[in-house]
């Protein structure tokens, strides 16, 4: 049959069809738009600048209800569905937060304590059944600062295929609030990113992620939720890889057995006293926005509790019986983790500058007990361990900040990846290149540093997606650790063409230092190792024995 002898509606119908097909098309490029189990959502096409792919972004998808009035020191629950077309393109509103301490948000972003929501960053190509693998990036910030719009993933998304999804979780006192029993058993901010990580199952793969191929990723705080997730039977099936930077469950200050001090402490600023657990809850749940925020803003860290759910058990001992589902991970350190920005953030501020012997002992003896938590008796241990018979000022500092940085990040890190290596695959860097970008703003003395120096080199941004300029030797570093995460992301092993062997960390205790040259290293700090390990815990062990002695006679 001939065009013309056609009927014209048939003709204009289909004309129509057509546009519509090619507008679509055209519009997917620039405004895609997604079906989620709960809705439609829009988001928007960026292109990224050191290569030829755009990136095809979805800000602020809500997974959780927002957990206010009654939900609030409660488990999330499922989203509402909506109605017509949601708006992807603006981040979302940050978990309530100290703001002073999110100083480089630029332009500020607002804060609610309805924020549980997650961004998508996609190659403009991914469609249903692309199958990319999905790097699921939680934020640190101690557990009481960070958001997610702190991680742009376009770039590592764009050079590398992958899909990247960043999340929120509720953070200070409404994340990790509890009063140790039924009435507010905690974890909440643990418990959001669970809820996360199962909208990424029903989900992703609408955006053209594979949910069989899913990879936490985590700095800091962040790291240490990752490595909680890893232990936690709540979270198992969720994910098939974990990649901790700077923090694992074992962090002194991120876990805790007991919630008595947060609560007290809680309870006092928030003048509802020394009540019962439910009346204290009641009283909490009361209480306004504004009141909150001045609640959570005492506390520059939170630790989470061991609820008998999310943790079933303290994470060392979930680690040591082997009672979790192991995955391939990668795990690892900087050169000098309490080198400038902890020292100024947590203390002491002795320690800001030079140092005499009298000072750092007194300094000591009052970290080891009040910080540490160990017996009096044990900070001449530490004092001979580290300080040695150092006398000069600028010595004793780096000293005494390397035996925090063991306490609190290096010892906890290479014990998670000795516990994990006997059950799966595990990585282990040291990262050692103090970034040009930053040189000026710190002490010469300091190396890579807590936080945020592997960041830039892994995301191709800093912080809130601000650009910096990397010299042409850490371009290749950059182009090296993307590979290197991404690869892991693929098959469980960040190993490939054109890099240096990475080895894995077995009985050789294998690790690789990531810098400008890398190279393997060896046995990390080996005889620190076995002083926090064996030294620390026999001595304690003999005090306590001759305290029952004495208790007996």
């Amino acid at each position: 049959m001939s065009l013309h002898r056609l009927p014209a509606w048939l003709i204009i119908m289909a004309y129509g069809l057509l546009m519509l097909l090619i507008q679509g098309q055209g519009q997917d490029s620039v405004s895609p738009i997604r079906i989620t189990h709960t809705g439609q959502v829009r988001g928007s096409l960026v292109h990224v600048k050191e290569t030829d792919v755009g990136v095809h972004t979805f800000l602020g998808i809500p997974f959780a209800k927002p957990p206010v009035g009654p939900l609030r020191f409660a488990a999330p629950e499922p989203p509402e569905p909506w109605s017509g077309m949601r708006d992807g393109t603006s981040y979302p509103a940050m978990c309530l937060q100290n703001a002073d301490a999110m100083k480089e948000e630029k332009p500020p972003i607002p804060m609610s304590e309805d924020c549980l929501y997650l961004s998508i960053y996609a190659p403009a190509h991914a469609r249903e059944g692309s199958n990319l693998p999905v790097m699921v990036w939680i934020h640190g910030g101690a557990l009481v600062v960070g958001s997610a719009s702190m991680c742009d993933g376009s770039i590592l998304a764009a050079i590398e295929n992958v899909l990247v999804v960043s999340i929120q979780y509720r953070l200070g006192v409404l994340g990790f609030f509890s009063t140790g029993d039924q009435h507010a058993t905690g974890n909440w901010g643990y418990l959001d990113q669970v809820a996360a990580l199962r909208w990424v199952q029903q989900n992703i793969a609408h955006f053209g992620g594979n949910p069989d191929r899913v990879t936490l990723i985590g700095g800091s705080a962040g790291g240490s939720s990752v490595s909680s997730h890893v232990v936690s039977p709540m979270s198992q099936g969720l994910f098939h890889g974990a990649i901790m930077e700077n923090g694992v469950a074992l962090l002194p200050d991120l876990i805790t057995s007991s919630s008595k001090d947060v609560s007290t402490m809680v309870a006092n600023l928030s003048a509802c006293g020394h009540v019962e657990s439910e009346a204290l809850v009641s009283c909490l749940r009361g209480k306004s926005e504004q009141k909150m925020l001045a609640i959570t803003k005492a506390f520059k860290i939170i630790p989470a509790v061991v609820d008998g759910a999310f943790l079933p058990r303290h994470p060392q001992e979930l680690l040591a019986s082997a009672d979790f589902q192991p995955v391939p991970s990668i795990i690892g350190v900087t050169n000098d983790e309490y080198g400038w920005l902890l020292p100024i953030y947590l203390g002491p501020p002795e320690i800001q500058k030079d140092i005499d012997r009298e000072t750092t002992q007194a300094v000591l003896q009052r970290i080891s007990t009040q910080r540490m938590k160990l017996p009096a008796e044990c900070a001449d241990l530490l004092m001979e361990e580290y300080m040695g018979d150092y006398e000069d000022p600028h010595t004793l500092r780096l000293q005494f900040q390397e035996m925090m940085a063991d306490f609190m990040f290096v010892m906890p890190a290479l014990q998670v990846a000795h516990y994990q290596s006997s059950h799966a695959p595990v990585y282990f860097y040291e990262f050692q290149h103090p970034p040009s970008f930053i040189k000026d703003l710190r002490p010469p003395h300091v190396k890579a540093d807590h936080g945020d120096d592997e960041f830039v080199f892994v995301f191709g941004s800093y912080i809130n997606g601000i650009r910096v300029e990397l010299t042409e030797e850490e371009e290749l570093l950059k182009r090296r650790m993307m590979k290197y995460w991404a690869n892991f992301a693929r098959n469980g092993n960040p190993n490939g063409e054109g890099l240096p062997h990475w080895p894995l960390f077995d009985q050789d205790q294998q690790y690789l230092q990531l810098d400008i040259q890398p190279a393997v290293g060896q046995a990390l700090k080996a005889h620190r190792l076995q002083f926090w390990t064996k030294t620390l815990p026999q001595k304690i062990q003999e005090l306590k024995g001759a305290e029952d002695k004495h208790t007996e006679l």
